[in-house]
C-alpha cells in the first residue's frame, strides 16, 4: 500500500514539476511581451489603469480551486516582476516598516520595486519632488477622522500629483514589551491613530499618557525599546519590533478605512480624462458670495462632486484653501469647461491629480 501511494504522489509531483516548467515559459512569454512595450510608451513603465483593467479582468474569471485573492496576490507579483525587467521602480512611503503605507506601497508595487522609508508625509513628497523615488504613498483621508492635513498641505506646496487612490481597512492593535496593559503609563502613536482608538483607549488606559509620534510604525519602534510603554500600531509590527499583543482591532469603529494617494513627480499639468476623478485645489477672492461663483459651474455643466473640504491657506489669516473632487464620465468637454470656469473665478488653482 506504501509503495502504492509513493507512486501516486510521484505521478503527481512530476505533473507539478511539467505544470512549473510550462508556467515559467509562459512567464518568460509575459515577460518579454512587456519589455517590448517600454519604448512604445511615452512616460512610466506603471500604468494604474492599465493594471487595475488586468486584475479586474482575472477577477471577472471563475478561479477554480484558487480564491479571487490568491489570483489578485499572484498576478501582483507577475505585474512586479514584469515592471521590473521593463525598469526598476523605486517608492517611497511612509516609515519606518511595517506601516499602513508600507503594506500599501508593497500591495501596490511587489516584491520586485525598491521601497524607501522615510520618517514624514512632507519627507516622502520631497523624495519624490526630487526623483530619489519616482513613486511616493502617503495617506491622504480616514473615514472616521477625515483628512490628513500633512497630505492636503504638502499635495498643494510640492510639485507632485496624484496618479491613484488606493483604500485600505485598518485595524489597530496595542502592542508592548509588557505583558499586562496595566504595567502602560504612556501610549505612542500617530494622531490619526489615537483618535480612531479614542474611546477605547479612554476606558482601557484612562490614566496612560498618549503621546504623538510621525508614524504608527514609529509608535511600535520606540515601544520596542522601551519599558511601560505601548503603542497602536498595525499587527505586523509586533513582529518587526519584537512587542507582545496586548489586545486586537481597537479602533472605536469596525468600518474604519484610510484613503492612501499614490504620487508622481509633476512634469505638466494634468489632462482631464474619461472615466477619470479630477482633483483640485483652489483659493477665494476674501469677499461675499465668491465660493458659491466658483461652485455654481459644477450645477452648470451637470458635474457630480464627489468631496469638498476647506484649509487655512497658511499664507494670509482668515484666507482658506478649498479642495473638491468630482467624476468625469463620458462628459468630458463639459467637465473641461467646468475646470476653466472655475479657473477663472479663483485667483489660484492646482489640479491635484487626475485618476481612475
Amino acid at each position: 500500500m506504501k509503495k502504492e501511494k509513493k507512486q501516486q504522489l510521484k505521478k503527481i509531483r512530476d505533473q507539478i514539476d511539467n505544470i512549473d516548467e510550462k508556467i515559467l515559459s509562459l512567464l518568460n512569454q509575459r515577460a518579454e511581451q512587456a519589455k517590448k512595450t517600454t519604448k512604445l510608451k511615452t512616460d512610466s513603465v506603471y500604468d494604474p489603469k492599465r493594471e487595475k483593467e488586468v486584475l479586474g479582468k482575472l477577477a471577472r474569471k471563475k478561479s477554480g480551486t484558487l480564491s479571487p485573492l490568491a489570483v489578485e496576490q499572484v498576478y501582483g507579483e507577475i505585474l512586479s516582476a514584469c515592471r521590473e525587467v521593463q525598469a526598476p521602480i523605486q517608492v517611497s512611503y511612509l516609515g519606518p516598516e511595517g506601516s499602513n503605507t508600507d503594506e500599501v506601497a508593497k500591495k501596490q508595487f511587489g516584491s520586485s520595486a525598491s521601497f524607501f522609508s522615510q520618517p514624514t508625509i512632507s519627507d516622502v513628497l520631497v523624495a519624490v519632488e526630487n526623483e530619489d523615488s519616482q513613486y511616493g504613498i502617503v495617506p491622504l483621508e480616514n473615514t472616521l477622522e477625515g483628512p490628513v492635513v500633512e497630505t492636503l498641505d504638502g499635495l498643494v506646496e510640492k510639485n507632485v500629483s496624484i496618479v491613484s487612490q488606493v483604500q485600505l481597512k485598518i485595524s489597530h492593535y496595542l502592542m508592548s514589551q509588557e505583558k499586562d496593559a496595566k504595567n502602560i503609563s504612556k501610549v505612542y502613536s500617530h494622531p490619526q491613530a489615537l483618535a480612531q482608538c479614542k474611546k477605547y483607549l479612554k476606558k482601557t488606559l484612562p490614566n496612560a499618557d498618549l503621546i504623538e509620534t510621525t508614524s504608527t510604525a514609529r509608535a511600535a519602534q520606540i515601544a520596542g525599546g522601551k519599558k511601560r510603554i505601548a503603542a497602536v500600531a498595525p499587527r505586523p509590527c509586533s513582529l518587526l519590533y519584537s512587542l507582545n499583543i496586548l489586545d486586537k482591532n481597537i479602533q472605536d469603529n469596525a468600518s474604519n478605512r484610510t484613503m492612501f494617494a499614490l504620487v508622481e513627480k509633476k512634469t505638466a499639468e494634468p489632462i482631464v480624462l474619461k472615466d477619470s476623478k479630477v482633483s483640485v485645489a483652489f483659493s477665494l477672492d476674501h469677499k461675499p458670495g465668491s465660493l458659491h461663483e466658483c461652485l455654481k459651474s459644477f450645477r452648470a455643466y451637470n458635474i457630480n462632486l464627489t468631496k469638498i473640504q476647506s484649509r487655512p491657506s497658511k499664507k494670509n489669516d482668515w484666507h482658506y484653501l478649498f479642495f473638491i473632487d468630482f467624476v468625469v464620465e463620458k462628459n468630458l468637454k463639459e467637465a473641461e469647461k467646468c475646470l476653466k470656469t472655475l479657473r477663472g473665478a479663483t485667483p489660484f488653482l492646482k489640479i491635484l491629480g487626475v485618476f481612475t
